[in-house]
């Protein structure tokens, strides 16, 4: 029996990356977003982060506005990107967790310590009429106290399997099912390639996969439509 169908948010984040690295508007995330409709990408992810580094307030207000696929916008749990999500209205915002001496979100979000405050914050995004997920670890607490304070989605990061340790999908298995459990929807993402995405997108109770880099990195070599159409075969090949 075939799973239930698998959706692909690409994120555009090192798109802002190019263009930042000469100062100029050239690539523009809006444009590059636009031309990918079609591509299999089913929504956009941009990570607003609070250096700026490389999506800035303009594109996440364009992107926004545009809406031409649905938007995840992840941020950090601060007042000013809590600010700037209510008047945004993204499809989704993903909170994760943020270091500014880090290159990339390192890992999950402790939701377990932050009950509290991610709770105040979960219900103001709600009342704006956005929904939320959790970017966290695939730890049964982590995903328990998701549940807890209200969240919508909980996206599990998928950066430990995708650095090869043992045991790893084994974990991201028994948090993916334990969302079904609690009543989340599941998501995934971090690190994932042509090479090992199958394996993730084979547990049926994740729906969607966020994925951004790694696409950026193939499209140098076969463009970046070709790169989203081959991993949404793969993924959709993996639920046959």
């Amino acid at each position: 029996m075939a799973l239930a169908p698998i959706r692909l948010g690409v994120n555009l984040d090192h798109v802002a990356t190019v263009r930042n690295a000469r100062g100029g508007a050239h690539p523009d995330p809006l444009t590059i977003a636009k031309a990918l409709v079609g591509s299999g990408m089913d929504g956009i992810t941009i990570h607003l982060r609070e250096d700026r580094r490389h999506i800035r307030d303009a594109d996440a207000e364009a992107i926004c506005a545009w809406a031409g696929k649905p938007v995840n916008f992840e941020m950090a749990a601060t007042a000013d990107m809590l600010g700037i999500a209510t008047r945004l209205k993204p499809h989704g915002v993903c909170i994760v967790p943020e270091r500014r001496a880090e290159i990339t979100t390192e890992g999950g979000l402790d939701v377990v310590s932050r009950r509290a405050s991610l709770r105040q914050d979960i219900s103001r995004l709600h009342d704006a009429g956005i929904r939320v997920s959790l970017f966290i670890d695939p730890d049964p607490a982590q995903v328990e106290a998701a549940a807890e304070i209200g969240a919508h989605v909980v996206e599990l990061h998928t950066g430990a399997y995708a650095n090869g340790r043992p045991n790893e999908i084994a974990r991201l298995r028994a948090a993916a099912t334990l969302t079904t459990k609690l009543g989340l929807e599941c998501h995934a993402g971090h690190g994932l390639t042509f090479s090992n995405v199958q394996l993730v997108a084979a547990l049926p109770e994740v729906i969607e996969l966020n994925i951004g880099h790694y696409l950026i990195g193939e499209a140098l070599l076969i463009g970046l439509p070709n790169a989203i159409a081959e991993m949404k075969r793969l993924m959709i090949e993996a639920r046959l």
